[in-house]
């Protein structure tokens, strides 16, 4: 029985063994599987960052002196790292590829002086983006934006920066008042409550465009803005406009159709250099009709809600007002004598 035992035990043993031998030997080939996937894997990502690569450098195209990167109505949901051996391009022109993302890597491209991607499916704006200190153009609309970070602040020589149409940007970080070159800003058709702080606070800006967002009041401080030549603030909410707008000496174009004003204040007659003005769709109090025209031939020509209809609204406004005195004054007067 002792002999049966012993062999027994021996087989036991053995087959013990072989199952640990069998299965470190099974878990060796799962690892090679899994090496060789991953080779495999990384290969074809190469290739694929090749042929990528070898495709962008056909959409390289020189003009004006400037190398641009231009692609239009193709799929680049993403942009390769093979893409940074390029980083000598001054423009990106990128429209209609449903690009999701700006790659980290932006930030190699030092000589970029213009970064168009309009019409795209971009979610943010990287932090490493405030490190083009050489932008002059930031174009962004038609995406999906929805905060603009601080770091953008960086970008010293921004002269131009569009961000329309993404429609859930609220705000502005105060920081971007130090984009002292910045003279064009396009912030229509986002949730905007009233002009942002750094906007006030762009020294250089000339042209801006909050149209359709939802602003109610106009900030007293918009006289800051002293450059400025052009507000368009159309489809929008505003009752009134402050008094301060009078200081704006150097707007020559405000538009401010579609809005909920029910009155044109005197004081915008104190805007010497104003050309152009949009009243359409506000529900003013007065009715006010525009004198004919001496040449019938510029009636079909004639803004009906412009700067002509401006002045005669703050006419006809102002008699009123001096009829509605003298009458007050005329009421007291006889009922004084009765």
């Amino acid at each position: 029985m002792r002999g049966v035992a012993v062999c027994f035990g021996t087989f036991t043993n053995i087959k013990a063994l072989w199952e640990v031998r069998i299965e470190k030997e099974k878990e060796k080939l799962q690892l090679e599987k899994v090496a060789r996937e991953k080779t495999s894997k990384r290969i074809a990502h190469v290739w694929e960052d090749r042929v990528s690569f070898a495709k962008l450098k056909e959409k390289v195209i020189s003009e004006d002196g400037r190398l641009i990167l231009r692609i239009e109505k193709e799929e680049w949901k993403n942009l390769p790292p093979s893409l940074v051996k390029l980083s000598n391009l001054q423009e990106w022109q990128i429209h209609r590829t449903n690009l999701m993302k700006i790659p980290n890597f932006i930030a190699k491209f030092n000589n970029l002086i213009v970064l168009d991607l309009s019409r795209n499916s971009i979610s943010e704006l990287p932090k490493e983006i405030g490190q083009l200190v050489r932008l002059r153009e930031l174009l962004v609309s038609y995406n999906r934006i929805k905060d603009v970070p601080v770091e953008l602040s960086g970008c010293e020589c921004l002269e131009k920066l569009e961000l329309a149409v993404n429609r859930d940007i609220s705000d502005l970080p105060h920081q971007l008042s130090n984009l002292k070159k910045l003279y064009h800003l396009d912030l229509s058709m986002n949730q905007f409550t009233t002009i942002p702080e750094a906007v006030l606070n762009m020294p250089a800006l000339e042209w801006l465009d909050m149209g359709s967002n939802r602003i109610r009041t106009l900030p007293d401080a918009i006289d800051s803005m002293k450059n400025l030549h052009t507000l368009w603030i159309q489809r929008n909410e505003i009752a009134s406009l402050p008094e301060s707008i009078s200081n704006m000496t150097n707007l020559s174009t405000l538009v401010l159709s579609n809005n909920k004003l029910q009155d044109v204040p005197a004081c915008l007659l104190q805007l010497s250099n104003l050309r152009f003005v949009n009243f359409r769709d506000n529900p003013l109090h007065l009715q006010v009709t525009l004198p004919p025209c001496e040449n019938p031939d510029e009636e079909d020509e004639r803004e009906l809600f412009g700067l002509e209809f401006m002045h005669t609204y703050i006419q006809e406004s102002l008699q009123r007002e001096t009829g509605d005195s003298y009458a007050a004054v005329l009421s007291v007067s006889i009922e004084m004598e009765g």
